[in-house]
């Protein structure tokens, strides 16, 4: 199992901690537990809602394509640290990983 760590930038969210099994996306492991992250295309990398940053355990997440590359660009406030959740896939056990998602009352969609 992994440990995931979710801090928002919303202010009046405390962050959340979860233990997750390899081979499934942040999104779904944000929506499985209610954590309220949009995503407007269904998690099949054609939109940027599921937009958020990873802090800590880029190299155990699956490798950026060029497609969500072209989607991060296009998502409010993106940085270097920027990844789609859909896209964000557990490829080891045991790994700490610390995500913060921003502000999701900002997205207008896409």
């Amino acid at each position: 199992m992994n440990t995931i760590t979710f801090n928002f930038e919303e202010k009046a969210k405390q962050p959340v901690t979860l233990d997750c099994p390899k081979g499934e996306s942040i999104l779904e492991i944000a929506l499985l537990n209610d954590l309220g992250l949009h995503h407007n295309c269904g998690g099949v990398c054609a939109c940027s809602t599921c937009h958020i940053y990873v802090e800590n355990g880029m190299d155990f997440l699956e490798e950026l394509s060029d497609k969500e590359e072209n989607f991060i660009d296009r998502a409010k406030s993106p940085k270097l640290n920027s990844r789609l959740a859909c896209q964000c896939i557990l490829l080891h056990d045991n790994k700490n990983i610390v995500i913060t998602i921003p502000d999701q009352g900002l997205l207008l969609g896409d």
